[in-house]
């Protein structure tokens, strides 16, 4: 009987911590999507110094300067945004919102479910997940940052020079524009966290260093499948600008495991 009890207030312990944690990094991401819903960004010249202001304004909010941003350096010149419906223009900002208020939010993000996991981890897999939480944030914007300045401009070109070739006059649906840079963000800022992951898994020995070399074929397979899906186009040459740095991630972390564990197997 006082073994029940005593499973059943860990029980609920547990889903109290779960569900604190949860609420706090919901709030975290909201009040982020919000200050981008609601805000704006401006800058005021003080003599020989610039400041950012920040001020209320819905309609020409942070989420907004950002597609404009985004239109102006990712869009051919001669390529216009439209709304076919009214509210996908909405929508869009709301997107961008969301995965403002995720990257931002994901110091917050890791931390909290680091804590929460960590008593059930050992030491040694405490020191690893620390080890790799700032690295981790690190590569996520960096493979936000390869995917914005050379992929998705490059299959953007690419797609749009099928059009020109046909004297076909192109203008990008605002929300399927959105929807496909939100994507190829996400995709490539965890895709960047392979080496990371093969690091860590093999240091806390969940798999073996060689594990990684004897399948290196069957996970090549698996990275061009993964490339071939979220690439937009059927030519096979945008895929490779995603399937190319996906492989020379893993074969990065194929070399940091044999360097450092081949001698232990």
């Amino acid at each position: 009987m006082a073994s029940k009890v005593s499973g059943e207030s860990s029980r609920k312990a547990f889903l109290v911590e779960l569900r604190q944690r949860i609420i706090r990094i919901s709030i975290a991401i909201i009040a982020i999507i919000s200050i981008c819903m609601t805000m704006s960004i401006t800058t005021f010249d003080f003599g020989d110094y610039k400041m950012l202001i920040l001020y209320p304004n819905m309609l020409h909010n942070i989420s907004s300067q950002i597609i404009s941003f985004m239109k102006d350096t990712l869009l051919p010149k001669n390529v216009d945004l439209i709304q076919i419906t009214p509210g996908q223009a909405f929508s869009a900002q709301i997107h961008v919102s969301i995965l403002t208020g995720i990257i931002i939010a994901l110091p917050i993000v890791f931390a909290e479910v680091f804590a929460f996991i960590s008593p059930a981890l050992k030491h040694h897999e405490k020191k690893v997940i620390k080890n790799i939480l700032l690295p981790s944030v690190f590569l996520f914007l960096a493979g936000c940052f390869f995917s914005y300045y050379v992929v998705i401009p490059y299959t953007i070109e690419f797609l749009y020079k099928y059009g020109e070739s046909m004297t076909v006059i192109s203008f990008f649906d605002v929300s399927l524009f959105i929807s496909f840079v939100v994507q190829m963000l996400m995709v490539f800022g965890f895709a960047y966290q392979l080496p990371l992951i093969m690091w860590g898994l093999t240091k806390i020995k969940f798999v073996k260093s060689m594990f990684w070399k004897k399948n290196f074929r069957y996970i090549m397979i698996i990275l061009v499948i993964i490339g071939a899906i979220i690439t937009p186009d059927g030519s096979g040459v945008s895929m490779w600008f995603v399937t190319g740095p996906m492989i020379f991630l893993y074969v990065t972390g194929l070399l940091l495991i044999e360097l450092k564990f081949s001698k232990n197997g």
